[in-house]
């Protein structure tokens, strides 16, 4: 699976962004501060050495984070050299996206979803009883452009949080959570519908997000929405 087209992949990396980032040589080290793999691993951004691995490696030790690359699944050069210098594969994550159109046909329900920035507190605590941690939300914060956070609600509660901001013609959809007890009833699709016409009033024509190739329960969910794979990527580490 090649990388996805420039637009999209200009918007994978502004829509999710680490604190702070260092440039050794090819590579690109991402500062951030817990937040995960995403904001943390370097990624090339242009021919890369050993040498600059090693001076990625030091960056990342100065931050206190684990080497860790992200890479493109048609990188096959620098993946070779990966492999050659220890680093293994984990976590193949797709890339997915649909004309925006696919998901403005039908409005959520009323009280379903909210696009709103900033986030309310109850959303917060949704992120939070899943992986989406403060030091994960606090990447929210830091992106610059149109952005909002969704509210999903059923049964007349609030029960899923997620977030979507704009780059280009590309909105993307990050940190979508539903509580367990509300899962497998719709909501996430009808988060999505309302990211969709939030991003559809502000000029997009597309809409994304990343899903874990293990992940076979959403990647059905997006595929039955009409997404489809638009790239692919893994991380490595040593």
């Amino acid at each position: 699976m090649a990388r996805p087209d420039a637009d999209l992949e200009a918007a994978f990396e502004a829509t999710w962004v680490p604190a702070e980032t260092r440039r050794c040589g090819g590579l690109l080290v991402g500062r951030g501060l817990g937040a995960g793999g995403r904001v943390s691993a370097a990624r090339g951004i242009g021919p890369w050495t050993a040498g600059d691995l090693a001076a990625a490696e030091a960056q990342h030790a100065v931050w206190g984070q684990p080497p860790l690359v992200r890479a493109w699944d048609d990188e096959a050069g620098p993946k070779a050299d990966l492999r050659a210098q220890g680093y293994v594969i984990e976590n193949p994550t797709l890339v997915m996206e649909a004309p925006l159109a696919l998901l403005t046909d039908r409005r959520p329900p009323p009280v379903t979803a909210f696009a709103i920035w900033p986030p309310l507190a109850i959303q917060r605590r949704i992120w939070e009883a899943g992986s989406i941690t403060p030091a994960r939300q606090a990447v929210m914060d830091r992106v610059t452009g149109p952005k909002a956070a969704l509210l999903g609600r059923l049964r007349d509660r609030a029960a899923g949080a997620g977030f979507v901001a704009i780059h280009g013609p590309v909105a993307m959809i990050h940190a979508l959570e539903v509580l367990p007890a509300f899962r497998r009833q719709g909501l996430a699709g009808w988060m999505m519908r309302q990211a969709a016409f939030w991003a559809g009033d502000l000029g997009v024509t597309r809409i994304a997000l990343a899903v874990s190739q293990g992940n076979a329960a959403a990647r059905a969910t997006y595929a039955a929405m009409g997404f489809t794979v638009a790239g692919s990527y893994a991380y490595y580490r040593r």
